[in-house]
Formats: structure tokens, sequence, C-alpha cells
């Protein structure tokens, strides 16, 4: 009996140390900015799902196509039913590692460079990609950002002919996820 107390306790001390290595967010923000010749195309999504393992630099994103907000509901629309087809794909997800993890310091206030590889899914095709980015720590608090573009036909996303002009080939997409850490 009494082992098995020792034993829970160390497994509960193990378990609690490996759960204040994640960070967590439910409410990051994607950004997508498209210049066609003709017209501008930005949307936001606030409902931004992503965890952070620093101990392993594991990084993993999920967001909900249909949350992402048009400042015209006719493009919205649009967007949803003819690009994105997102009653088809309605997700697109992250699967990852920031591979310089270990030049992170999470217990220093500051802004530190960060290099994150991995998966990108959207619209029902997978892509490696590796982007840079940043964390800024402050007060316990991890922000991590990036900017990096992504080529539509990368991701079978047509544009109709009729339109070709209006859209970009390209999407320059901008991430915030501000986290907590896992208590």
């Amino acid at each position: 009996m009494k082992k098995l107390i020792i034993v829970s306790a160390i497994l509960m001390l193990i378990s609690s140390f490996t759960f204040a290595q994640k960070y967590m967010t439910k409410n990051g923000t994607i950004r997508f900015y498209s210049d066609g010749q003709m017209e501008k195309i930005e949307a936001y999504n606030h409902q931004v799902n992503s965890a952070l393992d620093i101990s392993t630099g594991n990084f993993v994103f999920k967001l909900l196509i249909k949350s992402f907000e048009f400042e015209k509901a006719l493009m919205q629309e649009h967007f949803n039913e003819n690009y994105m087809q997102s009653d088809i794909y309605p997700n697109s997800t992250f699967n990852g590692k920031v591979t310089n993890i270990k030049e992170i310091n999470f217990a220093k206030d500051g802004t530190y460079k960060a290099v994150v590889e991995g998966d990108l899914t959207m619209h029902g095709v997978t892509n490696k990609i590796k982007v840079n980015g940043t964390f800024e720590v402050k007060n316990g608090k991890v922000i991590g950002k990036s900017t990096f573009t992504v080529l539509l036909k990368d991701y079978n996303i047509s544009i109709p002919k009729a339109v070709v002009k209006n859209i970009a080939e390209s999407i320059q997409i901008d991430v915030t996820v501000p986290m907590d850490k896992l208590n």
C-alpha cells in the first residue's frame, strides 16, 4: 500500500510537470489577405484553437473555415461556397513542430525567433510548410506570431475565369495566437 501511494504521488508530480509545459488558446486570430488587380480581399477568424508543448516543440492549430468574417456578406458566401467549399472541407489544420524550441526561454520575458515546420491542411490538401515567426513571452503568457504566403493552386483552390483578374493567386496569412499555460 505504501508503494502504491509513493508511485501515485510520483505520477501526479510528473503529470503536473508535463502539463505545465503546455500552452493553448481557443481564441487565436488568423487573418488572410489577397491583393488582386481589381479587389482586395481580407478576412479574420478569431476562433483559432492552438496548442504548444514546449517540452517537445509540438505545435498544432485547428480552425473552422466558416468562422472567417468578411466586410461584405456576399464575399463571405462566395468564399465558403465557391472557393473553400467549407461544407465539404470544414476545417483547416496545422500539425508541426517548432524546430528551434530549445532556443526559446519560456521562463524569461522577451521576443524570440521561431522556426516552425509541419503539415498545413486546407481545402482537403496537405502540404509541408516551413515558416518563420516569433514567440513573445510576457508575464507567463506566450504570443505566437507569423506571416507567410500560400499559393491557391497548391491547395487546389481554383479561381473562376470570370473573376480571375480580381483575385490574387497567392494569399498572405497572418497568425496571432495568445496562449496561456495550462495549469
